[in-house]
């Protein structure tokens, strides 16, 4: 039997918590998956049982509206609620990161403003898709985003959906930026991953995560910071004891707890359309009763055979 998890959540006012010097993020942040209902509507009692799910996981922070997130698919009216509702229920517990990726500068600097007033800590960025820019005209415009943020910015390096790639040169010289906080990578390429580590003699203050969580052992062995896994969204637990496995140099549980986490990737693999992580990730969610399994269109949920493969899978892994 799958364990189902029920929980119910008083929301405190939106009022912004105090802030505290913290040191650099490390660690694991899950990119949270949105739960919905329906086309434009929160489900409020999924999100509220997910993320005290994932916090009781012991992760450090949180990335909202990133591609696990399917963010800028989301209406604004939504990601506006969605923030507001996710910094009330954490209330200051672990790091809010909000994802402000857009292609208007005019939308994401509105969407970092929001996030600011609702208590976050930092906002995430890739680079603006449709109209591909050059490196160029890429390094100008988080400069001049970053000229009028409210908060620290983490650059997303996501090239499979942006057709854009943040070049070493181009990290190098927005490394100018003490705004600018660190970088995720979710290129899979880790020769390039070593390059951003190499920028660490710039800025040792900055965070850099391995978003591929096959790489998470990897990536921090090489010093990376952790990593923004989608698996962490249903087994939370798995990731962040993989991590202070490495950290602890604890070779035999690192490889027991590769091993599991290689199992659980079989999930990405069930559905067939471009959304099949996130297909695979809500079914995940969904039978462990966590939230309901609605994506964004023009996608939908996994059939009736997949969601037993899904079953299965979690079965194996005794979720």
């Amino acid at each position: 039997m799958l364990r189902k998890l029920v929980l119910s959540v008083n929301l405190l006012p939106v009022t912004k918590p105090k802030e505290s010097a913290k040191p650099r993020l490390q660690g694991i942040v899950p990119p949270l998956i949105t739960p919905l209902k329906a086309r434009d509507e929160l489900d409020h009692a999924g999100l509220e049982r997910l993320l005290e799910h994932v916090l009781a996981g012991g992760v450090h922070g949180l990335f909202i509206l990133g591609t696990t997130g399917e963010g800028p698919s989301l209406s604004y009216r939504l990601r506006r609620e969605l923030i507001e509702r996710v910094c009330r229920q954490v209330w200051g517990r672990v790091p809010v990161l909000v994802g402000i990726t857009d292609t208007s500068l005019v939308e994401a600097i509105a969407l970092a403003r929001h996030a600011a007033e609702c208590g976050s800590q930092a906002v995430v960025a890739s680079a603006p898709y449709y109209m591909p820019p050059d490196q160029a005209e890429l390094a100008g415009y988080i400069e001049r985003l970053v000229a009028e943020l409210p908060l620290p910015l983490y650059l997303y390096n996501m090239p499979q959906m942006t057709k854009v790639v943040f070049e070493p040169e181009t990290v190098k010289r927005l490394a100018n930026l003490e705004k600018i906080a660190g970088i995720k990578d979710s290129s899979a390429d880790l020769n390039y991953f070593d390059q951003l580590l190499a920028l660490k003699r710039l800025r040792p203050d900055w965070s850099m995560f391995v978003g591929f969580e096959h790489q998470l052992a990897e990536a921090t062995h090489r010093g990376g910071d952790g990593g923004v896994n989608a698996g962490a969204n249903y087994h939370p637990r798995l990731f962040v004891e993989l991590y202070q496995a490495v950290k602890e140099g604890n070779v035999a549980r690192e490889t027991e707890l590769q091993k599991r986490l290689m199992e659980m990737r079989r999930i990405y693999s069930v559905g067939s359309s471009a959304a099949g992580v996130i297909q695979g990730l809500k079914c995940a969610c969904a039978q462990l009763g966590l939230c309901e399994e609605v994506l964004v269109e023009p996608f939908g949920p996994l059939g009736a055979k997949e969601r037993e493969q899904v079953r299965t899978i979690l079965e194996a892994l005794k979720l």
